[in-house]
């Protein structure tokens, strides 16, 4: 292309132009389309092509999180199980009503087994009724040796009911005795409330 060509050329005649100001003229007039086309149309096209493309990555992304529960969903379901199994292996453990007075039996033949005197065993006039259990704490005063006292807590320990010990306070008596005020607290299945009788949440009053 000579840049002769491009001198005096008829701008109301181009038809008459030679080949290269032609192709230059035709060149120019497909570009500017491109561009129309890009800003008219194409660019709405390209963004949502983009938006496709961050649609798909979020939707992986979903499927992968999706999968893994999946998988992981027998495993749940035998891990829920083997709560359920522990939480009915610990419900067996409270007593009924019925068996409550044996374990204060227990309890008391505990110490007297040990060798304690009991200067107070008062179990409370009510249960703390809570949703799942009704708990009866006992005030206890009990006088022995050290080592007593210490197997005395673990015997509670083993007792085949739950059992706790708190609330401890030991003080020396004499030489080789001490005295041991506490609180010890059993729990009872609540297999005989009287229907609508509405759990009491412990320390309401």
């Amino acid at each position: 292309m000579n840049l002769d060509e491009f001198k005096n050329l008829n701008l109301k005649d181009p038809g008459s132009w030679p080949w290269g100001p032609k192709m230059a003229l035709l060149g120019g007039i497909l570009l500017a389309f491109i561009v129309l086309g890009f800003f008219l149309d194409w660019k709405g096209q390209w963004d949502e092509l983009d938006n496709a493309k961050h649609q798909e990555i979020t939707l992986k992304q979903t499927f992968l999180e999706k999968k893994k529960e999946a998988v992981n969903l027998v495993f749940y379901k035998n891990q829920l199980k083997e709560i359920e199994k522990s939480f009915g292996a610990l419900l067996k453990q409270l007593p009924n009503r019925s068996e409550m007075e044996a374990l204060l039996v227990d309890i008391n033949q505990a110490g007297i087994g040990r060798g304690l005197q009991f200067d107070l065993f008062r179990p409370a006039q009510k249960e703390t009724i809570t949703e799942y259990y009704d708990e009866l704490p006992i005030q206890i005063k009990v006088t022995g040796s050290y080592h007593d006292i210490g197997a005395f807590a673990s015997d509670l320990a083993q007792l085949p009911r739950i059992v706790t010990l708190g609330n401890i306070s030991i003080v020396p008596k004499s030489d080789s005795m001490l005295t041991m005020n506490a609180t010890v607290k059993t729990y009872r299945y609540p297999d005989e409330r009287g229907h609508g009788n509405k759990p009491v949440k412990k320390g309401a009053k």
